[in-house]
């Protein structure tokens, strides 16, 4: 299993501290420090069937800031993502072709 996790952030420990407890081997992303390829966004976008802007965190001041009301492509969202990975919702598990958001943490007990 991966996870994309912030540290800083609650509910992504929330969901790792789950992962762990469940006892599976967890390969963890900080994706602030190491941030997805296009090409990888890609992949966890199809595995969680869910178009770009859905993935993007509306509460961040980045996103206030140059984002709000823009009706941006499925690649300039990408680009975003990746130019500004805080955008990045969080956590992302990933085990194999399946893909869930941890928010609420509980929902990473669909994977395990």
């Amino acid at each position: 299993m991966k996870i994309l996790h912030n540290p800083r952030c609650s509910k992504s420990r929330e969901t790792l501290r789950l992962l762990e407890e469940s006892g599976k081997d967890v390969e963890i992303i900080e994706y602030l420090k190491d941030t997805p390829s296009e090409e990888e966004l890609r992949k966890v976008l199809a595995l969680l069937g869910i178009p770009a802007e859905q993935l993007v965190r509306k509460n961040e001041g980045i996103y206030k800031e140059n984002f709000q009301g823009k009706s941006l492509s499925e690649a300039e969202w990408i680009k975003a993502m990746i130019t500004f990975p805080k955008l990045i919702e969080r956590p992302v598990v990933i085990d194999g072709n399946r893909a869930v958001i941890g928010r609420p943490p509980e929902n990473v007990k669909q994977l395990l």
